[in-house]
């Protein structure tokens, strides 16, 4: 349900001639097409930390519901809940989705000049699952590579309908999911939360309800003595026993959003979106009208959650129910705006930013372990300790990490270090790794 869940990696090892040990002379435009991939990741790739931080530092239920912090959130009157609502949460799943499908389509090109045909990916993307699982057992629950890895393997199947066809199924696939999450979603604030629920007819529904949210804060209660005791054995194992499902059930789950947004960056990639093939201006228009207008409705939702309390059903129809289309309008103007800033961001900071997109992967997965030192009782033992603002600064710290190492790192070697592990797995050889 959150960035963390629905969460987090989009196609994060980069597909530029290095990364995929294609041969130099490829066209022209492949490399400008990275470059706005790799800034645009890179940023994401922050971003997602900065979304999923408090379900790191707090009960996952701390994500949606400010009452579940197990301190006081230090967020008067909730206006920090309500700009991460609207600048980052869901935002940048959706960055990342739509580049994982521009990803999974850019690595074909390169297979396909190679004569190799859709099982090489399927391969890589089966190692991405035995990631994903990985991560999500015996590291963090909001895992997302796991089902993006089953979903690819779905998209696989449409690589080669024309663009057009997979940007309008994209689209229309998107607004069908968006009308579902809606019906499935916003009722259960009016049920939960509003004298409609005290209703005869609505009263079995109602005690389901509350019994669903108690569940979700006792099963809270139980991950944080875990991690507070530092019992990292007993942790995995009630992961194992108690979860073993969550991962095929958060495919299930967010497959209307994430399979329309994989066509629609697959389709966007082909028209040429990212590599300098739509005019600036239509960019620069369309940008800002999809990031301010979407930017408006997100922000009529966040005011509706607070006017209600930001109640446990009412952030949950807010993040899930309500948002999706305004989502959509946000990330791809976002997307518009960033692939503007690209080619201008070649300095100090910009360079480290495209960096730390490059190494993706291994960013996404390194900043989980790095929260799991910072957080478990066994490391630093910082869960449930920190507040909101306090959090964040986490996530800064985090950043700087990534930027510093990820460029001094990227001018040694050809890959990050994950980026070669799966490119090894994927091909069944080890490749150099030194340039």
């Amino acid at each position: 349900m959150s960035d963390t869940q629905s969460g987090q990696a989009a196609e994060l090892a980069p597909a530029d001639n290095a990364a995929e040990g294609v041969p130099e002379g490829g066209p022209a435009t492949t490399a400008d097409r990275i470059g706005s991939l790799d800034f645009i990741r890179g940023l994401a790739v922050m971003g997602i930390l900065a979304a999923n931080i408090i379900a790191f530092g707090q009960p996952f239920s701390a994500y949606l519901f400010p009452e579940a912090f197990l301190v006081p959130a230090n967020d008067p009157g909730g206006w920090q809940w309500i700009t991460q609502f609207i600048v980052i949460d869901g935002k940048m799943r959706g960055l990342f989705t739509i580049l994982f499908g521009a990803g999974l389509y850019l690595f074909m090109e390169r297979a396909w000049a190679r004569g190799e045909t859709r099982w090489l990916q399927a391969r890589r993307l089966f190692w991405l699952l035995l990631f994903g699982l990985i991560h999500f057992f015996f590291i963090w629950a909001g895992d997302i590579l796991a089902y993006y890895a089953l979903i690819g393997w779905i998209v696989l199947l449409c690589l080669k309908w024309k663009a057009e066809t997979q940007l309008k199924v994209g689209l229309l696939g998107y607004l069908v999911g968006a009308i579902l999450y809606a019906l499935m979603m916003v009722p259960l604030a009016f049920v939960a939360d509003t004298p409609i629920g005290e209703q005869a007819a609505f009263s079995e529904m109602r005690d389901d309800l509350v019994s669903g949210k108690q569940e979700a804060i006792a099963e809270d209660a139980v991950e944080t003595e875990f991690k507070q005791s530092g019992d990292y054995g007993a942790f995995v194992q009630h992961r194992v026993e108690e979860h073993w499902y969550e991962p095929l059930a958060n495919a299930l789950f967010f497959a209307l959003e994430t399979f329309p947004l994989m066509l629609v960056g697959i389709a966007l990639y082909r028209m040429g979106f990212f590599s300098g093939g739509w005019a600036p201006s239509t960019l620069r228009k369309w940008g800002w009208i999809g990031l301010i207008s979407g930017g408006v409705l997100h922000l009529a939702i966040a005011l509706w959650a607070k006017s209600n309390g930001f109640t446990y059903y009412g952030t949950l129809a807010s993040f899930i129910g309500a948002s999706p289309l305004p989502r959509l309008m946000m990330v791809l103007g976002m997307a518009a705006l960033l692939v503007l800033a690209a080619p201008k961001a070649t300095g100090w900071l910009g360079q480290r930013v495209s960096a730390a997109g490059r190494a993706a992967f291994t960013n996404y997965l390194g900043t989980s372990v790095l929260m799991l030192l910072v957080f478990h009782g066994w490391a630093l033992g910082l869960f449930g300790e920190l507040n909101r603002p306090q959090l964040y600064l986490v996530v800064l710290g985090a950043c700087i990490i990534m930027l510093a190492w990820s460029k001094p790192w990227l001018d040694r070697f050809r890959y990050g270090p994950l980026e070669w592990l799966w490119r090894c797995l994927t091909y069944g050889k080890l490749f150099p790794m030194r340039r």
